[in-house]
């Protein structure tokens, strides 16, 4: 177990904003993870937990207290055959991308289209991850953690994690840490059925098809690093947390008053929000498109520190040498910019300490 004092939180974080961090332990080892995290526990003072950093805003007073990072380690299958699939389990420190380009090239089907997604193993579960068609959800089998409250290991089968649109029982509170993930993959040669009408269009295939796993793989990479959605140095159009809103899932009445609002701005010849159905009758449409309709463009904020991504309008950069507080505040005039244009309110994905939406 490392200890470090005074470490610039802009330096585990993919935004590269934050504050410094009284104390910063590193744990390696999910013995070590589980007893820093008792220490602190037991001294009363504040934690934070830190995976990848890939979904943390922090504020640039930075974090008094105590800052655990998660550093453990191992894909280990537990089982794999024709009939149950391949069981494996991984440890929450993993490079998420490292596991599914490990499952990709095992031969594990479940994961291809989450390739590219940055952070680490033991926050997908958290927030669900998904794209292209793929939620972490569907792959899932068991969720291992510390619970802080019973200070016990406490593991939750998939049907347990309450897992719903980028959201789990783990979420908005910091009573569990992730030890490890159990996921249940497919034992094949083909990914799941291309469910993404821009992937199918990118591998020149009809929607259902499936395809060799690393073709699905190389795919979804392409169309995530033409949205800026690949950690990349040299690119500060991927110096952000990824997508900052979730997609609006909105009931039928809402959707019907958004549809007026957007006749209003856009005009009734214009165009309409996109529609896509989900349970109990509700729907949900595009983050992005209220954005770019709000008046929000690609690259709106440019030349000043902290700008939309001008690959992507989901995506707020920092063009370098920026601050939270200028993240924030561009947040802030776009959240605020739709709700006033289309009366939906956007709900942020990165999890803001010390400072607020």
């Amino acid at each position: 177990m490392q200890e470090q004092h005074d470490v610039p939180l802009s330096t585990l974080t993919t935004m590269r904003v934050g504050g410094p961090a009284s104390r910063v332990v590193t744990a390696s080892t999910t013995d070590e993870l589980v007893d820093a995290v008792r220490e602190v526990d037991d001294a009363d003072e504040p934690l934070l937990v830190v995976s990848g950093g890939s979904n943390l805003l922090v504020s640039d007073d930075g974090f008094e207290g105590t800052v655990v990072r998660v550093a453990t380690s191992g894909i280990t299958p537990e089982s794999a055959d024709y009939c149950g699939g391949a069981v494996v389990r991984v440890a929450a420190g993993e490079v998420w991308d490292d596991v599914v380009a490990h499952a990709v090239a095992q031969g594990w089907a479940g994961v291809e289209g989450l390739s590219g997604i940055p952070g680490l193993t033991g926050a997908t579960p958290i927030q669900n991850v998904g794209a292209y068609g793929q939620d972490v959800s569907q792959t899932v089998a068991q969720v291992r953690t510390w619970d802080r409250q019973e200070q016990a290991v406490r593991t939750f089968m998939n049907a347990d994690c309450a897992f719903t649109y980028r959201h789990s029982r783990f979420k908005g509170h910091s009573r569990y840490v992730v030890l490890d993930v159990v996921f249940q993959f497919e034992v094949a040669d083909l990914s799941r059925p291309v469910a993404y009408a821009a992937l199918a269009k990118g591998l020149g295939v009809e929607l259902g098809t499936r395809v060799p796993l690393s073709d699905a793989r190389d795919a979804v990479l392409e169309q995530r690093r033409a949205r800026g959605m690949v950690l990349d140095d040299a690119d500060p159009d991927t110096w952000s947390c990824g997508s900052f809103f979730t997609n609006p899932i909105l009931s039928r009445h809402e959707f019907d008053d958004l549809v007026e609002r957007v006749g209003e701005h856009l005009g009734w010849e214009g165009p309409t929000p996109p529609r896509f159905p989900e349970p109990g009758g509700r729907v949900k449409t595009s983050a992005a498109w209220l954005i770019e309709h709000a008046g929000f463009a690609k690259g709106f904020g440019l030349p000043a520190p902290a700008a939309l991504s001008t690959k992507h309008t989901l995506a707020v950069t920092n063009r370098g040498g920026a601050t939270t507080s200028d993240v924030l505040a561009l947040a802030r005039q776009v959240r605020d910019g739709v709700r006033d244009t289309f009366g939906v309110t956007l709900v942020n994905e990165p999890v803001i300490v010390g400072d607020q939406l």
